[in-house]
């Protein structure tokens, strides 16, 4: 029988999806119901801080407003605990005031699943949603 075998070395991966939202302007993908349409092409950013570790990783929206941030670097020194993501600014020209999180406010990580991945396995996390609105409806 004699000692099971150890676990190769295993690459763990971050992965982190969320939503960017346009509230009260009706842009292509209006959501009634939400009173927002989804902003594509919006930055979104995952940074992880532990200790003097850190790493920073940026993904965009689709057209839904959709984001997945993947890590391709060894995510193992950071918990959930050590990563917020953020969306810095909307790009849409009317769309400009951060309503959810606030300005420069980030947003803490959900833990979802263990999604299983080519050489190893990814934490996948939710941000949750960020919403923009104008600072003016007549600018929409």
């Amino acid at each position: 029988m004699g000692m099971p075998r150890p676990q190769p070395n295993l690459n763990f991966t971050i992965g982190v999806e969320g939503v960017v939202w346009c509230k009260g302007c009706r842009y292509h993908g209006y959501i009634p119901s939400r009173d927002a349409s989804p902003l594509r092409n919006a930055s979104a950013l995952l940074r992880c801080r532990n200790g003097r570790r850190a790493m920073s990783v940026w993904g965009a929206t689709n057209s839904r407003g959709y984001f997945l941030i993947q890590t391709g670097a060894q995510a193992a020194p950071f918990t959930s605990r050590h990563c917020k993501v953020y969306v810095p600014r909307s790009p849409a020209s009317g769309c400009r005031a951060a309503v959810s999180p606030g300005r420069n406010k980030g947003l803490p990580l959900r833990f979802r699943a263990f999604v299983t991945r080519p050489g190893g396995v990814q934490g996948r996390y939710a941000a949750g949603s960020f919403a923009f609105a104008p600072q003016d409806l007549s600018k929409c």
